[in-house]
């Protein structure tokens, strides 16, 4: 059973931090050519696999576990890309981490041999890098970097990859560390338990179990978050000589946007992961907003829907988490679940007032959850058992963290 502990990585001298910049860019820049490399082959109908791997190119920079490493992530990402294209024609090929001119994506991938954690008084990480640059940080042969940690790992096990990425928005470094926990503590599970997402604008995402369980994680702050940003991009291009359209304060801020929200997005789905896995899903529906995004009375709602929402990154994402932990992921169409009674079944008797519906046979219930319980029911064809009280997180900069009941 895999499990993600999470941590801040902090260089105390600027040293270390530009090292620590350094390998994350220069990862982001092997990662980029050899994407560049396999969509070329991939678009010309060759064999994606027979592309440059880019090995001896940046063994001396990030050293040469390292440079494998970060081939073999692409690997994956190209395999989970083939795996849904077999269920999904749309399915997109992995994209590119920023770009060079613009900035790019900074993170870097090591194996659990390439680093080692020392947690205490003082908390350390201890990890490698190539033979080329040692000399210029002061560092012999044979000796690694040690740059201080800190957090409170919540799992304990074998420990697995390693990733670092660069956070422009807090200008800092977090790391997330895969750990296998002991078997015995693995859930048990009859392997038919199932759970249904609905994807939206002002709740993120509802979530439905066949367990009773129900999640809601509240879009509010990541979408001020945004819509802040946004106002300060067009600040920016008002500004602007006649005739110019960016600048590189505008780039930097699409950046920051884009960032920001992927952050928010990438550990709700983590979050979210991990908890279905405890109840032992085996199977996660999703809806596909394709073709189903109308337009709405609220001006707020209809940009998060088409400014916001980057719903095929948060598929792909959810389906690399999914493979991960032996998860099937099925895409469905979610067209008429927020309207559907799950009652009495029309779709014409009911209305819906922001996050509530109503039915005129007398059901009452909260929008967005009811669209995932009617997606489950759509697909295991009958009613999930009755639902606990659903579980509300808010989003805090860093982590989903559970506030008070949600209203069903």
């Amino acid at each position: 059973m895999i499990r993600t502990n999470e941590f801040v990585v902090m260089p105390e001298t600027d040293q270390d931090r530009e090292l620590l910049y350094r390998l994350l860019d220069g990862a982001a820049s092997l990662w980029n050519q050899l994407t560049f490399a396999r969509r070329q082959q991939f678009f010309d109908g060759e064999d994606i696999w027979a592309a440059d791997r880019f090995y001896d190119e940046y063994k001396g920079l990030l050293g040469s576990a390292t440079a494998e490493t970060m081939a073999r992530v692409n690997d994956r990402a190209w395999r989970a890309f083939f795996s849904r294209r077999g269920r999904d024609s749309s399915a997109q090929p992995p994209g590119y981490w920023g770009n060079e001119e613009d900035g790019r994506d900074l993170r870097l991938f090591l194996r659990n041999r390439a680093y080692s954690l020392q947690w205490g008084q003082y908390s350390r990480i201890e990890f490698t890098v190539g033979r080329e640059i040692k000399p210029e940080y002061g560092l012999t042969p044979n000796e690694r970097p040690r740059v201080p940690i800190h957090g409170n790992p919540k799992w304990k096990g074998t420990q697995g990859e390693l990733q670092i990425v660069y956070d422009d928005l807090t200008n800092g470094f977090r790391a997330y560390q895969s750990v296998t926990v002991d078997p015995k503590l693995e859930r048990s599970s009859n392997g038919g338990e199932a759970a249904a997402l609905d994807v939206g604008a002002v709740n993120l995402v509802a979530c439905a179990t066949t367990k009773g369980v129900q999640f809601l994680y509240d879009g509010t702050r990541p979408w001020e978050q945004f819509e802040a940003t946004s106002n300060a991009i067009a600040q920016a291009q008002s500004k602007l000589p006649e005739g110019e359209h960016t600048s590189k304060r505008i780039n930097r801020l699409y950046r920051r946007r884009s960032s920001r929200r992927d952050h928010c997005v990438d550990a709700l789905l983590r979050d979210l992961v991990e908890r279905v896995i405890d109840d032992g899903i085996q199977t996660i529906y999703v809806g596909d907003l394709t073709g189903v995004v109308r337009r709405t009375p609220w001006k707020s709602t209809n940009r998060k829907l088409t400014e916001f929402w980057a719903n095929r990154r948060f598929t792909d994402r959810l389906g690399h988490l999914c493979d991960e932990h032996g998860i099937e992921l099925v895409t469905v169409q979610e067209f008429d679940s927020s309207q559907e009674c799950p009652d009495c079944g029309t779709v014409e008797g009911t209305t819906r007032d922001r996050d509530r519906l109503r039915c005129r046979c007398g059901y009452e219930g909260h929008a967005d959850l009811t669209a995932a319980r009617t997606l489950l029911s759509r697909e295991i064809g009958k009613l999930p058992r009755p639902m606990a009280r659903p579980v509300r997180f808010q989003w805090d900069n860093h982590r989903w963290r559970s506030t008070t009941d949600a209203t069903a």
